[in-house]
């Protein structure tokens, strides 16, 4: 079990004790609490507002405990704002009073807030410690931490560290950590394989492109492919993004960021499915052989397609991967990609955007989201809306309207679904534009926990 440096598994008795307290249970709460901490609380005017806290003084200069508002005990963010809040020091869950917080929400929920990107910037502090017992089941929410932290880090990471090669490296490393098989088709090699949409998109770049395929499990087991979009830079290609879009344009392989973490996390849970991950890398770059408006290009699946705008790259490259996974024909195939602006023009930055041809797994999905306060959001496969990729001079265009754009964008990947096939996208932001408790600045997995849970319940 890896755990931050935030998490201590130790006796917690000497720690700092930690009150989390609903509006609804304060006065209840501050009653057991001796009448100079009721009379300092009420002093300084704390209110159990989420994401407020309020240091109790002890004897000698020393912290006598914290009080720290909270709305649901469940969320395991709860506790986020506090480790770069409170003075650094050893902190530990109240055994008795105020909200009960299981230990594993406790451990995710600090260790998501203490989390800052630091290979460039040295953090000004450390984190405050949390200190839990060495008996509570924590495994999986380590786990699923360091699943979040491996989104956030590859996100985060600037492409002139993180290209195709690099995110090719990230996958190899996985591979080697849980003895799995790593297949790599790049940069010619590409047309010799029959993958002419990824070759397409990324030919322009000096970084080659390839795809990733990392296959895991036991042959018994059902099928599971995810597959994410890695898009290590997006200028727009020759339909150039302008300056304000082209900025964080280093997160559009967040897509396979999470594809890469949920693939992580199933190999170390040991989840009984055989998996395959696949990472189409490229840079959709501008350049003499960069692929052009109007060009007709071939994909796997033998659809042609007529190329409307460059910057509608990411479902060029995914339907030459979409179309590989269904060959095997598996249980099931997500795919994870930051696919458009008006999924974030419907939903924000916070409600990734679901898509699938079958309500059982969109249900699951939903489902797993809400228990595990990692929401996503259905939209509808609107079938009447592949008017607006209509070509007429090739089988479907890669865009055409800005009518539903996300909308269209699912409807070009399901193209490459067979029938019967079961298939769910999901349109992800990967990233937080401003700094929140628990949700710092920059890369952020989304929906991952949610997927993993959905997973775990249809085939743990």
């Amino acid at each position: 079990m890896k755990l931050p440096a935030c998490i201590e598994l130790a006796d917690p008795s000497a720690a700092t004790p930690v009150i989390a307290v609903r509006k609804a249970t304060l006065d209840e709460t501050l009653a057991a609490l001796d009448p100079d901490a009721r009379a300092w609380a009420k002093a300084n005017g704390f209110a159990a507002k989420p994401d407020t806290w309020l240091l109790l003084p002890g004897d000698a200069g020393r912290i006598a405990l914290v009080l720290v508002g909270i709305e649901d005990a469940r969320d395991p963010r709860a506790l986020s704002a506090l480790p770069h809040a409170l003075p650094e020091g050893r902190y530990r869950l109240h055994p008795t009073l105020g909200e009960p917080i299981a230990p594993a929400d406790a451990l995710l929920g600090w260790g998501l807030g203490a989390y800052r990107y630091s290979r460039y910037l040295k953090p000004p502090r450390a984190p405050a410690v949390l200190v839990l017992a060495h008996a509570a089941p924590l495994a999986e929410a380590a786990a699923l931490l360091e699943a979040s932290a491996r989104v956030r880090d590859l996100v985060n990471t600037p492409t002139q560290d993180m290209g195709p090669l690099e995110l090719e490296g990230e996958v190899r490393a996985l591979g080697e950590r849980h003895s799995a098989a790593l297949r790599v088709v790049a940069g010619d090699d590409l047309l010799r394989e029959n993958f002419p949409a990824i070759h397409a998109v990324g030919r322009a770049s000096h970084r080659a492109p390839r795809l990733i395929e990392l296959t895991w499990g036991d042959r018994e087991h059902p099928a599971l492919a995810i597959v994410g979009k890695g898009v290590c830079f997006d200028t727009g290609g020759l339909d150039l993004k302008p300056s304000d879009g082209m900025r964080n344009m280093k997160k559009d392989m967040g897509g396979g960021a999470h594809a890469i973490a949920l693939a992580g996390l199933i190999m170390d849970r040991q989840l009984p499915v055989r998996l395959t991950l696949l990472v189409p890398a490229v840079e959709n770059a501008v350049g003499p052989e960069a692929y052009r408006p109007g060009e007709v290009v071939a994909t796997r699946k033998g659809i042609s397609v007529e190329i409307d705008n460059t910057d509608a790259e990411g479902r060029m490259i995914l339907c030459d991967a979409l179309a590989l996974a269904a060959e095997s024909a598996p249980d099931l195939i997500l795919d994870f990609a930051t696919l458009t602006g008006a999924a974030r023009i419907a939903l924000g930055p916070d409600l990734p955007v679901l898509f699938s041809n079958d309500d059982g797994v969109a249900a699951q999905w939903i489902e797993a989201g809400d228990a595990q306060h990692d929401p996503v959001w259905r939209m509808p496969l609107w079938r009447p809306y592949l008017r607006y990729l209509k070509s007429h001079v090739a089988d479907i265009a890669n865009a055409g309207s800005r009518m539903a754009g996300a909308v269209t964008a699912a409807l070009y990947l399901e193209k490459f679904i067979p029938d019967g096939q079961r298939w769910a996208h999901l349109d992800v932001y990967a990233w937080n534009d401003t700094d929140r408790p628990g949700r710092p600045r920059g890369g952020e997995a989304m929906a991952l926990r949610s997927a993993w849970a959905m997973l775990k319940a249809r085939y743990g």
